[in-house]
């Protein structure tokens, strides 16, 4: 009960800030023992809870260095650490990847999916980022304060935008024909074959490749765009894929 048990509530959450909230000052050994006090890590459980985080993320050796001696990625680490060191139902992380090298990023996810499998904790992430947005098992959009969807990453993508399929034929009008009363779609020529777009284009394409009365010369399927932020992705996708599957049939 969030109201009349508002300690034991607190204590079943975790939550990793955007920004540095770390006790420069002190080691990260001490930054550690301080957060366990306050959550009221019991005695019997707290040094070894301590050096099970530490060596999670990699930071045991260098437990008794000053956090200001600590790279950006290091202080990001032991944020998480700390996060998790109450044993917490529910961990927030606030873009916890935010400004870090390629190399420390991928670092970070490592630990976040190892936390959601080894602790059984459910994790509330932010990020700009849909390649980490994908890792979710359900996205949730926020814009200008306002929930503008939620759903799982493949439902996501498939409202924002259909498979882009390109094909070369023997006879393009004649393709284009077959393809607009078979499929009613209407397919785009140009001097590279025809263009359309369907949803979950790589069941459809196996039948499509089938079927066509036309000789088909080469054939390419377009996904969309997953590695870009957010609102970037959302104004790009129904253009131009990132990926493509390129078939040639002889």
């Amino acid at each position: 009960d969030v109201v009349r048990q508002q300690s034991q509530v607190r204590q079943s959450i975790g939550l990793v800030f955007q920004d540095p909230s770390l006790d420069e000052r002190l080691s990260g050994l001490q930054n550690l023992r301080f957060h366990a006090l306050v959550y009221n890590v019991p005695a019997s459980v707290r040094e070894k809870r301590i050096e099970e985080m530490l060596t999670m993320v990699e930071l045991w050796d260098r437990r008794k260095s000053e956090v200001r001696a600590y790279s950006g990625g290091m202080k990001r680490r032991l944020e998480l650490a700390r996060g998790l060191l109450h044993y917490p139902k529910v961990l927030f992380l606030d873009e916890p990847t935010l400004g870090l090298d390629p190399q420390t990023r991928n670092r970070i996810w490592e630990y976040i999916l190892k936390l959601r499998q080894r602790e059984g904790t459910t994790i509330f992430l932010t990020t700009h980022y849909m390649d980490e947005a994908e890792k979710a098992d359900r996205i949730a959009i926020i814009d200008h304060g306002k929930l503008v969807a939620i759903d799982t990453p493949e439902s996501l993508k498939t409202s924002v935008s259909k498979d882009i399929i390109s094909v070369r034929t023997g006879d393009d009008d004649r393709a284009a024909e077959e393809i607009r009363l078979r499929y009613q779609i209407e397919a785009r020529r140009d001097s590279n074959g025809l263009t359309f777009e369907i949803a979950s284009g790589e069941e459809f394409l196996p039948n499509f490749i089938r079927e066509l009365g036309t000789q088909i010369l080469s054939v390419s399927l377009r996904r969309p765009i997953t590695a870009l932020p957010i609102g970037e992705a959302l104004e790009i996708l129904p253009l131009a894929g990132s990926t493509s599957l390129e078939l040639t049939i002889i």
